[in-house]
């Protein structure tokens, strides 16, 4: 009832208004000062919907929730979600996120509700509004979950993305699960616009180079495959993944990645060891590498390639300057 006065009240004032301009006008103004002033309704009205409650969505499990009331307060045990809902303006509403959630910076403050397991009893004495979970959460906690929706808290799972159509649809998903739907939406309009940018900048290069990605260092080196926001990434930018042959993420040893010759090594984590880029330097038989010989080894930040997020769009940007300097940093 109060949203319904609050837009009756709104459409008045914009009806008085015009019907003010009219009265001094010719019939002309008139219908141009009315399709204004119906325009304006449309959109506050547009506006005021992505703030409609309840709301009823099908999450990544293919569940049906309803939410009655716009969440006041939010506990998000996966750091994706975490740095979606505060790229949505969330943050003060955030009051528990998972161990390992590092972006932003904020969150390092939040309470800590654990990880693939869930602090169950600290959630439940949280009592949030809503709790964004994980499939894995959903897949081996199915009674805890089932422990919150007992106590009134809406439970959404949010599942795992390998794709930047999967990150999209997750930001829309809380976006709309929130309230927040304008703002998931303006996110994914600027990343998709980002995203289209760098394709159409990179689809002049012809002389691609293949690109080696290690996300965990030697002796035990693992890669992205196919089906990997890195290949789709390496794809977008024209380059070719030396991975390309595997799934998912797979481990080579380095006889086999020597072999592969890439121009390019793309190391991601420099967060946890020192100077991984010298440590693929210095290997042994790799100094005949191409990326080696040629000093083309860069470390990445591990969280904007790998974790579906608003800075994904970051993650490619950055590699699209790393590994074609001289056709994106102009």
């Amino acid at each position: 009832m109060k949203e319904m006065l609050k837009k009756w009240g709104l459409f008045s004032l914009i009806f008085l208004f015009t019907m003010g301009i009219v009265a001094g006008c010719g019939t002309q103004e008139k219908t141009a000062q009315d399709e204004k002033a119906q325009k304006t309704v449309e959109n506050v009205e547009g506006e005021n919907a992505n703030q409609e409650f309840p709301i009823t969505i099908i999450d990544s499990a293919d569940r049906e929730v309803t939410i009655d009331e716009e969440p006041e307060s939010i506990v998000s045990i996966q750091a994706s979600n975490t740095e979606i809902a505060f790229a949505l303006g969330l943050g003060e509403k955030i009051i528990g996120v998972s161990d390992y959630d590092n972006y932003p910076s904020e969150a390092l403050e939040i309470q800590k509700v654990g990880a693939q397991d869930i602090n169950a009893e600290l959630v439940l004495s949280l009592l949030p509004d809503l709790a964004l979970v994980t499939d894995y959460h959903y897949n081996t906690h199915p009674e805890i979950l089932k422990q919150f929706e007992d106590a009134g808290i809406d439970v959404i799972v949010v599942g795992s993305a390998s794709s930047f159509e999967d990150a999209y649809e997750h930001i829309e998903m809380i976006g709309k699960a929130t309230g927040t739907a304008t703002e998931a939406n303006e996110i994914v309009t600027n990343m998709k616009q980002r995203f289209d940018e760098i394709k159409e900048k990179a689809s002049a290069i012809t002389d691609k180079k293949k690109v080696w990605v290690e996300v965990s260092p030697a002796p035990d080196i693992f890669t992205t495959g196919t089906n990997t926001f890195m290949h789709e990434m390496l794809e977008a930018i024209q380059a070719i993944n030396a991975a390309e042959e595997h799934e998912g993420w797979v481990q080579l040893t380095e006889e086999e990645i020597v072999q592969l010759n890439p121009d390019v090594i793309i190391t991601t984590y420099g967060y946890y060891i020192d100077n991984p880029t010298e440590e693929v330097y210095g290997r042994e038989g790799w100094s005949e590498v191409p990326a080696v010989k040629n000093k083309q080894v860069f470390d990445v930040d591990n969280d904007t390639v790998t974790r579906p997020g608003p800075r994904l769009i970051e993650g490619v940007e950055t590699l699209a300057k790393l590994i074609y300097p001289e056709v994106f940093n102009k």
